[in-house]
């Protein structure tokens, strides 16, 4: 995988791959120095006696070096997993437990897990490791494991979806079905560097590719990204839509005459949304859907936009169904839940030791996203929603049985559920609802899940109830809360 990535860097030793911008200057890494900085640092974890198959957990924060590590993990065959750095001690601690890393590379005030007996690299020591003299990368089979990344699962606790080598090849798909990447491109994602939508979209690709990569410094506003499309030639955009919006928020914004289109996922982008954007800088946005288990695979694309309402179309490449409950097809224009076929290159090979839970999500040849869609006659798939409670904070999936643990053991709380709700136009945040003797106070709340939760699933309204509303069955209805909005006061 590692090796596809970087396949251009001999022929473009001298094109710039990265530069990391600020408003005064930018910090650029040649396709050459990129190479070498990888294959380094490859040699440096060998060298720390981490073998092929080994598993390297990162607490890494938004710089170069992030990347850098898990690319040279990989060249390395040693199996990287990109944790954010947002997460807490319990929540890191749980996932060392479950992944058993071999060794952790970590930054300064990134939390590290307890009782986890793994040596610790330190960051310092990965800017070391980029001038050892290279390895080459470790071939193998491309179903072997390459990385590991985490994402909410249904049962409420954060699950490791294992990706194998080959999941690199599908992404072309994207190239041509979502970016229309070329060569000549110069991508600009608004993420940080340790964010996998980031590190797919806004590194992987454009590098696989020869393109150029152009990453905001730490601390860079939205407000500030404008200036930097324009003055660093950006011609195409990447973000998630709430990134979008900020920028949107300012009075005007500048000319952007190199800008092809601009580039969403990670939420649902609104109508509303993308209209105020192309009105305001002459520029399509083309959206894709996706998840942790298989990246995207629905799509608009330069070549072909996404009809008003719509995600968009399969990547060329992809298969993919609309099954009803008998889990066979349904009619067009019925909705369904979506499915990839099992032979997607880009699928996961499995969740971490969860043969059951990986088994659930397929039915015969194939995989079920738990998006339901419906399909039209010119086959543009229309977004319906989620099968399951679901929640999204700002691109992250987030379960709200994750939330709901946490906050049930506040004293002052006797039951507790948590949904998805919109708090004014084209802004959704996690809510939680509760039942007990009186309404808290919210900043208490807050505190209180703050404490185990990483900031991006902690909820941002809380609304004291007599009681939860409940299902024939006795379950907690989520979809009535999804209901709920603010006091017009």
């Amino acid at each position: 995988m590692a090796a596809h990535v970087l396949d251009p860097a001999e022929r473009l030793a001298d094109k710039t791959a990265l530069a990391i911008l600020s408003p005064s200057r930018a910090s650029r890494w040649r396709y050459g120095a990129l190479a070498q900085a990888v294959a380094g640092i490859a040699a440096g974890l060998r060298a720390q006696g981490l073998s092929p198959g080994d598993r390297l957990l990162m607490r890494l924060g938004n710089e170069v070096e992030f990347p850098l590590a898990y690319l040279g993990a990989i060249w390395a065959g040693i199996v990287p997993i990109p944790a954010s750095a947002a997460l807490t001690v319990p929540e890191i601690s749980r996932i060392a437990k479950e992944t058993r890393p071999a060794a952790i590379v970590a930054a300064p005030e990134i939390s590290l897990p307890e009782g986890c007996a793994a040596p610790v690299l330190p960051s310092l020591a990965l800017r070391e490791m980029e001038a050892t003299p290279p390895i080459a990368p470790d071939l193998g089979p491309p179903d072997r494991p390459a990385y590991i990344i985490y994402t909410s699962g249904t049962s409420g606790s954060p699950r490791g979806v294992v990706h194998a080598h080959r999941a690199v090849w599908a992404r072309q798909m994207m190239w041509e079905g979502w970016y229309g990447l070329r060569e000549s491109d110069r991508l600009l994602h608004a993420g940080a560097f340790n964010w996998t939508f980031t590190l797919g979209t806004g590194l992987m690709d454009p590098w696989a590719i020869g393109a150029t990569a152009l990453i905001p410094a730490e601390g860079i506003t939205p407000a500030q990204i404008p200036l930097l499309l324009r003055r660093h030639d950006a011609t195409l955009f990447a973000a998630a839509p709430g990134v979008y919006r900020q920028i949107l928020k300012q009075a005007t914004l500048p000319d952007l005459p190199k800008l092809r289109h601009g580039l969403a996922a990670g939420e649902k982008l609104s109508d509303r949304l993308r209209a105020a954007w192309e009105a305001a800088t002459g520029t399509r946005v083309h959206e894709a859907l996706g998840m942790s288990e298989c990246s995207t695979y629905i799509s608009g694309s330069p070549a072909r936009p996404a009809p008003q309402g719509t995600l968009g179309f399969p990547q060329q490449g992809r298969r993919i169904a609309v099954l009803g409950p008998d889990r066979k097809p349904v009619t067009l224009g019925a909705p369904g839940t979506l499915a990839i076929c099992r032979s997607d290159p880009g699928l996961m090979l499995g969740y971490l030791d969860a043969p059951e839970e990986t088994a659930a999500r397929y039915a015969a040849e194939w995989f079920l996203t738990g998006d339901t869609v419906s399909l039209g006659a010119d086959g543009a798939l229309r977004y319906l929603g989620r099968d399951d409670d679901m929640m999204n904070a700002g691109g992250y999936r987030v379960s709200p049985m994750e939330v709901e643990t946490v906050l049930q053991h506040h004293p002052g709380i006797t039951e507790v559920a948590c949904a998805e709700v919109t708090v004014k136009a084209d802004t959704r945040v996690i809510g939680a609802f509760y039942t007990g003797p009186t309404a808290l106070p919210e900043a208490e709340i807050a505190d209180f899940a703050a404490e185990t939760l990483a900031r991006y699933k902690c909820p941002r309204v809380f609304v004291h109830m007599e009681s939860l509303p409940h299902s024939g069955n006795g379950k907690i209805n989520r979809a009535a809360l999804r209901g709920w909005s603010p006091s017009p006061d």
